[in-house]
């Protein structure tokens, strides 16, 4: 059976290496050929945004902007519904493959069978 994993980031600038964490577990996971779905909520947000994950920096991390380009091509990235009202991102704002949805869609993806989730 293959395995799915749920990982929410909640860190942006403000956390960086909390935030960087998330991300490369997320894209180690997608090279391995696991199902990844990546939640940004809180500060993260604002990296659905184009541009936003390139003023990223920090040292000996892969770049965000790579990890998220990763992310999108072998799996899901997700934008908190109500994360993205209170910044004022829209569905027209993301980068293309990156999607908002709310808690009801976390929740049904964090407790599938074959799930494990990850908080950062």
């Amino acid at each position: 059976m293959k395995r799915s994993l749920v990982v929410k980031v909640t860190a942006g600038l403000d956390a960086p290496e909390r935030c960087s964490q998330a991300f490369t577990v997320a894209a180690v996971a997608v090279a391995g050929g696991v199902e990844v779905s990546l939640w940004l909520t809180g500060e993260s947000a604002w990296f659905a945004l184009p541009g936003r994950a390139a003023e990223f920096t920090l040292p000996e991390a892969a770049p965000l902007t790579d990890l998220l380009e990763a992310v999108l091509a072998g799996g899901r990235v997700t934008v908190c519904t109500q994360c993205a009202a209170r910044r004022e991102i829209t569905g027209d704002d993301v980068i293309p493959g990156v999607r908002i949805a709310g808690a009801q869609v976390f929740v049904q993806e964090a407790m599938a069978d074959d799930a494990q989730a990850l908080v950062y």
